[in-house]
């Protein structure tokens, strides 16, 4: 009997399984590391970080499609009080409010931004210089690019409406992704998915799925180009520097800090979730993205300075940290001129279908991966002579 084999169990991979299980497809899931998640895994031990910032955006396919299941378990928001936290840093001080421009700027119409013209030159025509640069800088964290500007305005217009939304959009599931990718496990587990784990899938060992029936990829680009020898397989993405620190708690500590002269974006994330550190001690997590040829440890000295205005005495409070870099890592951007249609296809042909965060979908951060998940399972499924039940509208939804 043939069967669907994907490789790669992060949440791309996981919602394929799902979708084509739940239809009754026969699936085999393999991956490559001891444990589930690709870059959706939470770290071990008591304080539990993810690798950068990590929400759920509740008005996305996602959220619904979760919901729907029962996967979406505990989930966090901000507290009220912690909105009145939020710092921005802009012309060397911190302030509690952003450019008027930006926020102005930021409830256009996404349908206003043309696709090939950068975002930069766009919206100085419409907010001014110091507009745009803000509203460039402030989309650093949704992106993961150290020169947001310089991308399709089309692009990160659309993620600056939906980051700025009001109320949030963001929500946190409580714990830490690893208990989102846990329930995503057990779903496939109850549906009859066969989950392989240690699993490393190499150019020979795909030839020999692809005579079994359809094969999706879904891993990160770089090793999707490895395993499928194409060199077609790439797409611009972002750089980004990450600092951990967890510090005693302190009363007054701001929720969020955000760079406004250059793109960088500090956050306490136990503030809508305390169960990711200890009792008496905050988790806080630095992100700031790279340019080419710059160095983490430059990242890492521009945290520093921003945790030295916004975390007063935050060196002789830390009781842990650490140091990582982001690379490659950070989901698709889309340059001038391109939109998601111009990226990777999910059809490679010859029964191999392509799923992650860098590939023909749309979205916004995770949402990417799960849309392409749901394309590439509907496509293994009619390769198989079968009908997926209840799909939602994934890659034709603008």
């Amino acid at each position: 009997m043939q069967r669907i084999h994907i490789v790669g169990g992060g949440l791309a991979g996981l919602t394929a399984a799902i979708t084509a299980a739940e239809s009754r497809a026969p699936v085999t899931l393999h991956e490559a590391h001891h444990t589930l998640g690709g870059r959706a895994r939470t770290s071990e031990g008591p304080y539990l970080t993810n690798e950068g910032p990590h929400a759920l955006y509740r008005r996305g396919p996602h959220w619904t499609w979760l919901g729907q299941r029962g996967l979406l378990g505990p989930i966090a928001s901000v507290p009220p009080r912690e909105g009145t936290r939020f710092l921005f840093h802009r012309d060397g001080a911190l302030r509690r409010t952003p450019p008027l421009a930006m926020l102005r700027l930021a409830r256009r119409s996404t349908r206003s931004a043309p696709v090939d013209c950068d975002f930069l030159s766009w919206a100085t025509g419409r907010a001014g210089a110091a507009g745009a640069r803000a509203a460039a800088h402030y989309m650093g964290v949704a992106l993961f690019h150290h020169d947001p500007g310089s991308l399709s305005a089309a692009f990160v217009q659309e993620r600056l409406r939906r980051a700025t939304a009001l109320p949030p959009e963001a929500r946190y599931p409580v714990g830490g992704w690893a208990q989102l990718v846990d329930r995503m496990a057990s779903r496939a587990w109850n549906l009859g998915v066969r989950i392989e784990t240690d699993a490393r899938i190499g150019p020979r060992d795909l030839a020999g799925l692809r005579r079994g029936g359809p094969v999706i990829v879904a891993t990160h680009l770089d090793s999707a180009r490895a395993l499928l020898e194409d060199p077609a397989l790439t797409w611009d993405s972002g750089r980004t520097a990450l600092l951990d620190l967890a510090l005693k708690t302190r009363r007054g500590d701001p929720f969020i800090v955000c760079d406004l002269d250059a793109p960088g974006w500090i956050e306490r994330f136990t503030a809508q979730d305390p169960t990711l550190a200890p009792a008496g001690e905050q988790l806080v997590q630095a992100q700031i993205p790279l340019a080419p040829g710059a160095s983490r440890a430059d990242a890492v000295r521009r945290a520093e300075d921003l945790l030295d205005l916004g975390f007063p005495g935050w060196r002789d409070r830390t009781t842990w940290r650490r140091e990582a870099l982001a690379s490659g890592r950070t989901g698709a951007v889309d340059r001038p001129g391109t939109t998601w249609r111009d990226r990777p296809a999910v059809d490679r042909g010859d029964g191999v279908l392509l799923a992650g965060d860098q590939v023909a979908a749309p979205g916004l951060l995770s949402e990417v991966a799960f849309n392409s998940g749901i394309e590439a399972a509907a496509l293994a499924m009619k390769l198989l002579g079968r009908t997926a039940q209840d799909l939602p509208r994934t890659a034709g939804t603008p």
